[in-house]
């Protein structure tokens, strides 16, 4: 069989039903049948069949009671929800209050450094000292009361007019101060 034969048998084991339709059915646009020879027929237009789409049957939930924990929860987002924005409210007026004290501050400091100023005028030490050597009660050092102090050589002290005890009444000496620090110590 070639590609033709096989093509004409499926046509014809596909449309048998038509073939027992007599010829003066057709409208004449059919082509005549020859002795022997058989005529393929055409292929009608068929549409494809729609498939319907099964969807399964779903069951609807009963509207059943609101669940307390979800009411306390949006009840407690809620509620966190207006603390936040007291919060921020808060925040802003803190920091209003901050930006107040700065400025404060500032103008504070300024006033500062005006009243030392005024404060250092007014204790004039030349002014002092022409006052109290007029009015004598107080006297330029003369050159024999001026005492100078040498300290270029190293600090060293030494005592004076204090016993040195040596040996064991030095020792028993040493000790007995020592406990009668601790004991004053802990009372």
């Amino acid at each position: 069989m070639d590609a033709g034969m096989a093509t004409a048998v499926k046509y014809r084991a596909r449309y048998d039903r038509y073939n027992e339709i007599p010829y003066n059915a057709y409208d004449g646009s059919a082509v005549r049948q020859l002795p022997g020879e058989e005529v393929l027929q055409p292929r009608p237009l068929v549409r494809p069949k729609e498939r319907v789409v099964a969807r399964p049957k779903v069951r609807v939930r009963e509207a059943g009671r609101v669940a307390p924990f979800a009411v306390a929860g949006f009840l407690a987002i809620g509620v966190f929800a207006v603390l936040l924005l007291f919060s921020y409210v808060n925040l802003a007026v803190i920091s209003q209050q901050v930006v107040d004290l700065r400025s404060e501050m500032t103008e504070l400091r300024s006033e500062e450094a005006k009243l030392r100023a005024q404060y250092e005028l007014a204790y004039d030490l030349e002014s002092i000292e022409a006052d109290m050597t007029a009015s004598g009660t107080m006297v330029k050092p003369q050159n024999g009361q001026s005492i100078y102090v040498d300290l270029s050589e190293p600090d060293s002290v030494t005592l004076f007019d204090q016993e040195e005890t040596s040996g064991g009444q030095g020792f028993l000496e040493t000790f007995q101060s020592i406990v009668t620090e601790i004991v004053a110590y802990f009372q």
